[in-house]
């Protein structure tokens, strides 16, 4: 609604609609309303939402930019992108790259949640570390804790130990380090925190965005939460984790879109970087003493 109120008033005082102060210029802006599913985040879902279908994902090419909405050519933008533009025209593109690294420049965007002591979003030139953002601006990890891992790019990035965290919050640096940027949803975790509970979760919120259109994704992400929710209550098996690692391969390049793709990072890079932590789950059934607040092995294995 507050939306909708502020394009109207752009309206009224001629920044949309037709004929822009008198340049015979038209532009407008249409709102459509989505359901809130995960899925409509990649281009081609959102089209099919927007066009009134369900949302998923089309086979490409074609791509949106030669067949889009309702057939015609489309490019899709997020939000933070195009909040740029009017800066670069404003200031210049020199400007603009006066922020940030080589090749990943201007200002972002980063939303820090988890276990630190002053979660948000901040903005930054791209490029800075995260070491610097968790520990100088977000204050590091409360309680006396000690960090452990952090997830970079939003879900789906592969997480980093707390060695490897002094590093530019940039897409190259990410990706050089096996990560990614994506979204720059930081995920903070510290000791306190089940790594293995901490997939399961993210593995279950796959599987149930999944639109279930192909099948290495609809069957393979409700495996891998069934594998982690039967570590995690207790019942793992010693070849579970090389398991996962094997599931996560046939899901991986194989899907219709990068929701595969999205599932299988943190289940990866969890089992690479924290397989102690699965076998200890695993051999001893529990999770390690000092994450033991989130333990749920009260509740029955499930057969699988």
């Amino acid at each position: 609604m507050v939306l909708e109120k502020a394009l109207a008033e752009c309206r009224e005082r001629g920044f949309l609609g037709k004929n822009i102060f008198g340049s015979g210029f038209d532009f407008d802006i249409t709102v459509a309303r989505g359901a809130g599913a995960y899925i409509c985040g990649e281009e081609t879902g959102l089209i099919e939402s927007i066009e009134g279908k369900r949302g998923q994902p089309r086979v490409k090419p074609p791509f949106p930019a030669v067949i889009g909405a309702f057939g015609g050519p489309t490019v899709v933008q997020n939000v933070e992108t195009l909040t740029c533009v009017p800066l670069i025209i404003n200031n210049g593109a020199e400007w603009f790259k006066s922020f940030g690294s080589p090749k990943n420049t201007g200002p972002k965007l980063y939303c820090v949640s988890g276990t630190v002591k002053k979660p948000g979003v901040y903005e930054f030139p791209m490029g800075i570390t995260i070491k610097e953002l968790v520990f100088d601006h977000c204050g590091g990890v409360p309680d006396g804790r000690t960090l452990k891992a952090v997830i970079p790019g939003g879900a789906s990035a592969p997480m980093l130990t707390a060695d490897e965290i002094d590093i530019p919050l940039n897409f190259d640096a990410l990706m050089k380090a096996g990560s990614m940027l994506g979204s720059a949803g930081i995920i903070v975790l510290d000791d306190s925190v089940c790594i293995v509970d901490a997939v399961w979760r993210l593995s279950k919120f796959f599987a149930h965005e999944s639109c279930g259109q192909c099948t290495p994704c609809r069957e393979g992400t409700n495996w891998l939460e069934s594998i982690l929710d039967r570590i995690e209550r207790g019942g793992g098996r010693a070849s579970d984790p090389d398991l996962l690692l094997d599931m996560s391969d046939n899901i991986g390049g194989k899907s219709l879109c990068a929701l595969g793709d999205a599932a299988i990072g943190p289940v990866i890079s969890s089992v690479k970087k924290f397989r102690s932590e699965y076998m200890h789950h695993i051999e001893q059934k529990s999770c390690l003493p000092e994450t033991r607040r989130y333990r749920r092995l009260e509740m029955p294995v499930a057969a699988h």
